[in-house]
């Protein structure tokens, strides 16, 4: 049995980059969305989805910061409609020095957090993921998807900005067609129902 706690299930993980999908060699820890149920939402982790690599991680050496946008969506059972996501969107930078990286949450309004490393920097970022469950019976069918995407130099004007992050703008942003030059990670889990993961209490089977 795994010791990390919440549920596994089957899942699916895949890139799409230059507009085509492609699925890396990697072991089966890199291909897992664990759930967890808290009161009143769903939690993730993602272990094996690093997005602090290639060409993000060769802007961040460069001393560029880089913004992530995030989406935790619940889907139904044919994963056709959403039922209901949230939308992040994080700032990260990297310290040359110290070799470690720093994390902005954009909106809603976190104390950053610093001197991190790669891995501990991508699980802080989808560790504040939260989407509600309040739309879902016990006992119904339902899939959790994962998305994370750099932003465009274009986009970043518009959606943030003062007061903070434009949530009708992140919205369009992942309804879009991936650009040629923006990497994307997606990684999803199940059908699984919410009772199940109350039952649980928060540990594998």
């Amino acid at each position: 049995m795994n010791s990390a706690p919440g549920l596994r299930f089957v899942t699916r993980r895949k890139w799409l980059l230059a507009g085509f999908v492609f699925f890396p060699h990697a072991g089966p820890a890199a291909a897992e969305l664990v759930v967890r149920a808290k009161p009143g939402g769903l939690h993730v982790s993602a272990p094996g989805l690093h997005f602090l690599a290639g060409k993000s991680l060769e802007r961040l050496r460069d001393g560029a910061s880089v913004f992530f946008d995030f989406q935790l969506a619940l889907l139904d059972e044919a994963r056709v409609r959403m039922l209901a996501r949230t939308l992040e969107r994080f700032a990260v930078s990297y310290d040359l020095w110290e070799e470690k990286f720093a994390v902005t949450s954009v909106q809603p309004v976190r104390k950053p957090v610093s001197n991190l490393s790669a891995r501990a920097a991508e699980n802080w970022c989808i560790e504040q993921l939260m989407v509600s469950t309040e739309s879902l019976s016990p006992q119904r069918p339902f899939w959790v998807r994962l998305d994370v995407r750099t932003e465009d130099a274009e986009e970043r004007a518009p959606v943030v900005g003062d007061p903070g992050i434009n949530l009708t703008i992140l919205i369009e942003i992942f309804s879009r067609t991936a650009r040629s030059q923006n990497p994307r990670w997606s990684v999803e889990a199940g059908p699984m129902r919410l009772g199940d993961l109350r039952q649980s209490g928060g540990k594998d089977r």
